[in-house]
Formats: structure tokens, C-alpha cells, sequence
């Protein structure tokens, strides 16, 4: 995934980014992040997220990384997080998810 420039960051609501593979947590990292998100999330990166445009003109976003600070931000009930949309295509996903690619509309 490309780097962070703030052209690119945006606040993505939480409930339309897919997380399709199972994240693997350390909890006190998870649980840091919440303190840090807390007092000060300017110290928190955004996450990457492929912003893909389906055949039929939907909007569809995925991420694979981030899954500590994503589970942060789920447990505080923070509606959004800050992302760094990356235009990408079902090219680049089927690179991720094979065979399992879904039919973006």
C-alpha cells in the first residue's frame, strides 16, 4: 500500500469498510491504542484502505491492515476512522482474496 498523504486521508465511516480475513490481536496493544485514541489521536496513524469502484459504479472499501487500530476504534464506538483511501481496482483485491473476490457491482 502506498504512503499517507493528507490529500488522501479521510475520516471513513466504520460500517462500510470490509475486513475480510480474521484479525490476529494482541490485546494490550489493542488496549493502548484505546488510551491513546482517548487522550490524543493525532499520535494514530490512519489506516490503509482500498477504495474500489464496482462495475455498476459502487463504492466499496477494504482494508487488511490496521486490525489493531481498527478494533480500537470499534470498542470506543468511534463511527469513523482516519483512513488513507488508496484507488485500487478488483485486480489489485483478487491479489488479496483469489478466487474468494467477490462480484463488486
Amino acid at each position: 500500500m502506498a504512503a499517507a498523504s493528507s490529500a488522501n486521508v479521510h475520516d471513513v465511516p466504520m460500517e462500510v469498510i470490509v475486513r475480510p480475513l480474521p484479525p490476529v490481536l494482541d490485546e494490550d496493544k489493542v488496549l493502548s491504542l484505546m488510551e491513546t485514541i482517548r487522550t490524543n489521536d493525532q499520535f494514530v496513524p490512519p489506516i490503509d484502505i482500498m477504495w474500489i469502484r464496482g462495475r455498476e459504479g459502487g463504492h466499496y472499501f477494504y482494508s487488511f491492515g490496521g486490525c489493531h487500530r481498527f478494533e480500537a476504534h470499534k470498542r470506543l464506538g468511534l463511527a469513523t476512522i482516519k483512513g488513507n483511501l488508496i484507488e485500487s481496482s478488483t485486480k489489485d483485491l483478487f491479489c488479496y482474496l483469489g478466487a474468494s473476490t467477490p462480484d463488486l457491482k
